[in-house]
């Protein structure tokens, strides 16, 4: 990427909003979580994805925040063990992480019944379209990062990135969707260095501080249309800042163990 990437005073203009929406100790907390979301999943996973059966690939689907409420429908639609063996091969790192995104998308779309189809380097619809770099990033958050439809949605070109980058780059770039997920990548490397230097990603030493800052970002953003759309009324029942970032992050509901609820309604 050529010049400069972060677009620093927007970037610092959502921090000043988000500070006036939440705590230091609040974000800390969420990133907090995340590591422990990171180690359930890990957990979850550690025996190897292909031995996964039913209710184990229910638990991973309802950590994510897109695939929770869908979690009964999908393993409905595709089947434990093709499942099993696509989240398998997404994680096996013999080969480069943008072909494993693209055969995850592939290996899903040639169910029929599956809710999502692959578009080009838009990728699946949603609740799909989250979940294979959810899954990289808190199995080895080192190594990867998220991608979720709120963070940059191709075929709308909107996104939390979008908002604290230049207008020059392009997070689109790519012929398919693993090449995408490796120009967001890039992005939000930058986002995160910049960050740590500026200030606005110090929830975490790592990239969870990212996380946190762009689902703050969304969030903000989120309120600022809905407060030009929508009814006064309306507006008050919308989550406040760290509990919607919680949700868009899958980690608001946190019990002990790492389980997930199964309770109806409770859902992120």
């Amino acid at each position: 990427m050529a010049g400069p990437v972060v677009d620093t005073p927007s970037a610092l203009e959502f921090e000043r909003e988000i500070m006036s929406r939440a705590s230091v100790a609040e974000l800390q907390g969420i990133a907090v979580d995340l590591g422990r979301k990171s180690e359930a999943l890990q957990d979850l996973l550690s025996a190897g994805p292909s031995r996964l059966d039913g209710p184990a690939l229910r638990q991973v689907l309802r950590w994510v925040f897109a695939t929770r409420r869908k979690a009964d429908q999908i393993l409905g639609s595709v089947g434990a063990k093709p499942l099993a063996a696509a989240i398998a091969e997404l994680l096996d790192e013999g080969a480069p992480v943008a072909d494993r995104i693209d055969r995850f998308d592939a290996a899903l779309a040639r169910f029929d019944a599956a809710p999502a189809r692959v578009a080009g380097p838009a990728g699946p619809a949603w609740p799909l379209f989250d979940l294979p770099a959810e899954l990289l990033h808190f199995t080895a958050p080192d190594r990867y990062w998220l991608w979720t439809r709120w963070l940059w949605d191709p075929a709308a070109r909107t996104g939390a990135l979008a908002l604290v980058t230049t207008d020059d780059v392009d997070l689109g770039q790519g012929a398919t969707r693993g090449a995408v997920y490796l120009s967001v990548g890039r992005a939000l490397a930058f986002v995160d260095e910049t960050g740590k230097a500026a200030g606005f990603t110090a929830a975490a030493p790592n990239l969870f501080g990212a996380d946190v800052f762009l689902a703050s970002v969304y969030a903000v953003s989120m309120y600022t249309l809905l407060r030009m759309r929508m009814s006064r009324e309306f507006n008050r029942v919308v989550p406040a800042l760290p509990d919607l970032v919680r949700r868009l992050l899958g980690v608001y509901y946190l019990p002990a163990r790492h389980l997930v609820p199964e309770g109806p309604g409770q859902c992120p």
